[in-house]
């Protein structure tokens, strides 16, 4: 890495680029040559870096707009936008969004589109070839033809924003990073117009990131291969013990009814496959691991959400929080902002549009907030949506039924910067797209799949087989609900201008995918829960938790779906509130298949117990309380494990040391003061305990991530002293329990004097767990002034991997070998920060125990304990006075890296602080730092 090259973070870059979120690996392939040749040409200095930022006051025609529109922006450069009907809002905020992010709009666009490698160059082949296999934006258009006229015009006025942004401006005054490109491959790059599908496309990349459990497919096969079924089975534990989200009511004549009294059961069959078809399965799912990342994170994505009824709060009125669980980077995925109608628009009936919360860039209307009667908080459903199918393939054909029929084929022609098109056949099956044609570790596949299988008749015996010659090949297909069109748009509009639960339900109805848990309060006193989303139901022969066979039938989907009034949903629930957090929704009795691969419930069972702490106290749940449990740092794995660690036999002095922090330590993962120190040494015993025990035996793609499925797994090992995965098979001796434990205390005890300090009263656990964030796509460019101007990083922050407070690490990084981390013994500084507390900023820093970073890159971090993904904002509504309500974003509302409101939130969110979320135009326009005017052209 050029100037870095022998940082101590080079391992951690490397980790990184296996786990950052899309499409940051890819994009990150972009030429040095280019950035030298921007460096050299001297364009990264200050006047170029500014020149993009946006004109926040004033007046600026935009021509289209029926009536002015006011855009009033706070300290934190937050916009809230004051117009006389719902299509001027939609444009001014397509402008708007556009004067901030629309070099990220248009990398998603690029990326969504599978036309990357127009904007990078060859780096983005490999990835516009599995999205143009998907065909994304191809389902996108089909989409907009199934809108409700109201979202199409949205959407068009949308755009119309974002185009007049773009009239007339040169890409240097749209984002500096157009500036670095254009000295490479995109001399005479100028950015499209922007369309309607284009934001339609990027709901597909939201889905892809939180489409269900086909990396635990894969897994399945994998660990199977490797240790057998039985034990394998061990590794991906049922999650039945958590208290589900909702916990009355019953399916009665297809409605799911919150008085109803459960009774019966349906479960999936459960196919048992041979052990030949278990090994050729795992040659499958090996090939599939060959699937770029990029799109999405896998485990690890969650979310929190708790809704309190008004019968148990201070104020008498409910309260809402939501913090969703996304991949970091710099921009965050979020942009808050406010859609307002005036009050003389909205009182002659003209425009009922009175909403404020997250947007993404690129998308019209608010997606996850609230408007003047309702609030509303998304957490991650995790419904088995998805599906790989093997398939068997000859020639033009594939097997199913006992028929060989033809296979659909589409020619794709992929452009790229500075070289030569290139084409690409997409077959696909009445499953879906063949994503082994793609994939060279998937075209691989060895015949072994036909000898695993059935005898089925073949050749010209077989009927429909005209053309079918030749020798037989698996395939393997991609079947996903979001790749069917779906008007999943229509939702957003609809819960924006929702006014009540019935109107909340029928717009929910509309949201296809991803699958989410809603949580729900408003104004009157309600409060609710409602799982919308397309869940399939599968046939007798798909169990939904390993790659399904092509060629049988009984392993299809059916042509139904789980009805939307059979997904579960309560209002005003008997417990008087809402917990999710990605657990089991219902119990084992709901007669539909959602999923078995549920979150543990770890943390949703500590946010119920701290939220009976709270009503205990018998003042009422407030805001702060909620706050509190967002910000909740117990580590889920310690209560089982530390008595065991203690028990361990270690020679008093430097080997105790550590073990002697977890003696009075509250179990807690703070960034620094007390206990942060025991926090430290835990998390690296947990990251070698988990390599010591399975990376002798299981492949590296399913080794242990830390998260909450492994927790249970551990939990249970450590009843079995003599278990056979505490055995190390590449050693003579057999090892116990006892044994792995000891060599992990005395591991982490050298990682943490290597990583930070000889005394063990200097560790802290923020100084090895950083959050770093990675800008899109020069952030990883390699070149250390590029990276120094587009990234951020340095925050040492609290909390970990499967805690309420999910600032999420990746325990596979650390090798069994003793590799894990690197760098010299270091003393904790961490990386220096302004660390201003910011207007108005409200918290609980102690809680999260949180030390302000701000450093230019990152790339000082040390160890793998670096955060992959985290609470991606924070979102505190109080339905008795909205104006009470607080929020606060991962990064800033801006784009620009040359912006004071680029990473001007992150200082606050890693201490655990929050801004006042400010609705009434009163209290909006009091807090006003800057006030724009949109006008009409003449």
């Amino acid at each position: 890495m050029s100037d870095v090259a022998a940082a101590p973070g080079e391992p951690r870059l490397r980790a990184r680029w296996a786990a950052l979120p899309w499409p940051v690996r890819v994009l990150a392939g972009v030429a040095v040559g280019v950035v030298v040749v921007a460096l050299v040409a001297g364009v990264l200095v200050g006047v170029q870096v500014r020149r993009p930022l946006p004109q926040t006051t004033g007046t600026i025609d935009l021509p289209g707009l029926s009536a002015p529109v006011e855009v009033v922006r706070d300290d934190q450069g937050v916009p809230q936008l004051y117009g006389s009907s719902v299509a001027d809002l939609a444009m001014a905020q397509g402008y708007v969004h556009a004067q901030e992010r629309f070099f990220e709009m248009d990398v998603r666009r690029h990326v969504t589109a599978g036309r990357l490698s127009e904007l990078v160059g060859e780096a983005g082949l490999e990835t516009d070839a599995y999205v143009r296999t998907m065909g994304w934006r191809r389902v996108a258009a089909e989409e907009l033809g199934l809108l409700d006229p109201d979202t199409r015009e949205l959407l068009q006025a949308y755009a119309d924003g974002v185009n007049a942004y773009l009239d007339g401006r040169s890409t240097a005054d749209i984002a500096v990073e157009y500036t670095v490109l254009s000295l490479g491959s995109l001399d005479d790059y100028v950015p499209e117009e922007w369309t309607p599908v284009d934001s339609l496309a990027w709901l597909k990349a939201m889905a892809w990131d939180l489409r269900g459990n086909m990396d635990d497919e894969v897994g399945r096969v994998l660990a199977t291969a490797a240790v057998g079924a039985d034990r394998a089975a061990q590794l991906y534990p049922s999650a039945t013990a958590a208290t589900p989200i909702v916990t009355q009511g019953a399916v009665v004549d297809g409605v799911y009814e919150a008085d109803a009294t459960q009774g019966g059961t349906r479960n999936p069959t459960r196919p048992a496959f041979t052990a030949a078809q278990r090994a050729v399965l795992a040659e499958v799912a090996t090939g599939t691991e060959s699937v770029p990342a990029l799109l999405g994170l896998g485990d690890g994505i969650g979310s929190n959400s708790v809704v309190v009824s008004g019968d148990l709060s201070a104020t008498g009125a409910p309260l809402l929080a939501d913090d969703p669980h996304l991949g970091v980077s710099v921009p965050g995925v979020w942009m808050q902002m406010g859609l307002h109608c005036t009050a003389e628009a909205a009182a002659a009936g003209d425009c009922a549009l009175d909403v404020a919360g997250f947007t993404f860039s690129g998308f019209p209307g608010v997606i996850i907030g609230h408007n003047a009667s309702i609030a509303w908080g998304f957490t991650n459903l995790g419904a088995d949506v998805s599906d790989l199918y093997v398939e068997k393939v000859r020639g033009d054909r594939w097997l199913h039924g006992g028929r060989w029929r033809r296979l659909r084929t589409r020619t794709e022609t992929l452009a790229v910067a500075g070289g030569d098109d290139v084409e690409i056949t997409v077959r696909s099956t009445a499953h879906g797209p063949l994503l082994s044609d793609v994939s060279d570790q998937l075209a691989e596949v060895g015949e072994d799949v036909l000898a695993a299988a059935p005898s089925a008749p073949t050749g010209s015996d077989v009927a429909g087989s005209s053309g079918a010659g030749g020798a037989v090949e698996p395939a393997v297909a991609l079947r996903w609900t979001a790749l069917d069109p779906q008007p999943t748009a229509d939702a957003v509009l609809a819960m924006d201008l929702a006014d009540d639960w019935d109107s909340f339900r029928a717009a929910a109805a509309s949201f296809a995918v991803p699958a989410q848990n809603l949580v729900y309060a408003d104004t009157a006193g309600h409060i609710g829960y409602q799982a919308p989303g397309v869940v399939p139901i599968r046939k007798s022969g798909n169990d939904g938790r390993t790659p399904a066979r092509g060629w049988l039938v009984q392993d299809d989907w059916t042509d139904q779906t789980v009805p939307f009034d059979g997904l579960p949903s309560v209002l005003d629930p008997d417990e008087g509130f809402v917990v999710t957090a990605n657990q089991r929704v219902v119990g084992e009795e709901y007669p539909y298949f959602l999923t078995d691969d549920w979150d543990q419930g770890y943390r949703s069972d500590r946010m119920r117990t701290l939220l009976a702490a709270d009503l205990a106290d018998g003042d009422g749940v407030t805001l702060d309380d909620l706050a509190a449990i967002q910000l909740d740092t117990r580590h889920p794995m310690a209560a089982a494990l530390v008595p065991y660690l203690l028990d361990a036999d270690l020679e008093p002095g430097y080997d105790a040391a550590g073990q002697a922090l977890l003696g009075d330590w509250d179990l807690s993962q703070p960034a620094d003061g007390e206990g942060s120190a025991a926090a430290a040494y835990f998390n690296a015993v947990w990251a070698r305990l988990l390599a010591d025990t399975f990376d002798d035996e299981l492949p590296e793609a399913v080794r242990p991530d830390g998260s909450d499925r492994w927790v249970a797994v551990v939990t249970r090992l450590l009843r079995h002293p003599r278990d056979a995965f505490w055995d190390d098979v590449t050693t003579d001796e057999v090892e116990t329990r006892d044994d792995v434990l000891q060599e992990a205390l005395l591991e982490a005890r050298d990682d943490l004097t290597r990583l930070q300090s000889r005394d063990a009263r200097d560790w802290t656990w923020g100084h090895q767990h950083r959050l770093d964030l990675v800008a899109t796509p020069l952030g990883m460019s390699g070149i250390g002034a590029v990276e120094a101007l587009v990234n951020r990083g340095g925050w040492e922050v609290g909390g970990g991997s499967a805690a309420v407070d999910a600032s999420s690490w990746d325990a596979s990084t650390w090798g069994a070998s003793g590799e894990g981390a690197s760098g010299e013994g270091a003393s904790g500084a961490g990386a220096s920060g302004a660390g201003a507390s910011g207007a108005g900023a409200s918290g609980a820093g102690a809680s999260s125990g949180a030390s302000a970073g701000g450093g230019s890159s990152g790339a000082g971090s040390v160890g793998e304990f670096t955060i992959v993904s985290a609470p991606s904002m924070r979102m505190l509504v109080s339905l008795a006075d909205l104006d009470d309500s607080r929020w606060i974003n991962l990064t800033g509302v801006s784009g620009h890296p040359g912006s004071a409101h680029y990473t001007d939130q992150t200082d606050l969110w890693a201490r655990g602080e929050t801004l006042p979320f400010l609705f009434s135009s009163d209290a909006v326009h009091a807090a006003a730092e800057d006030v724009l005017t949109l006008q009409p052209a003449d």
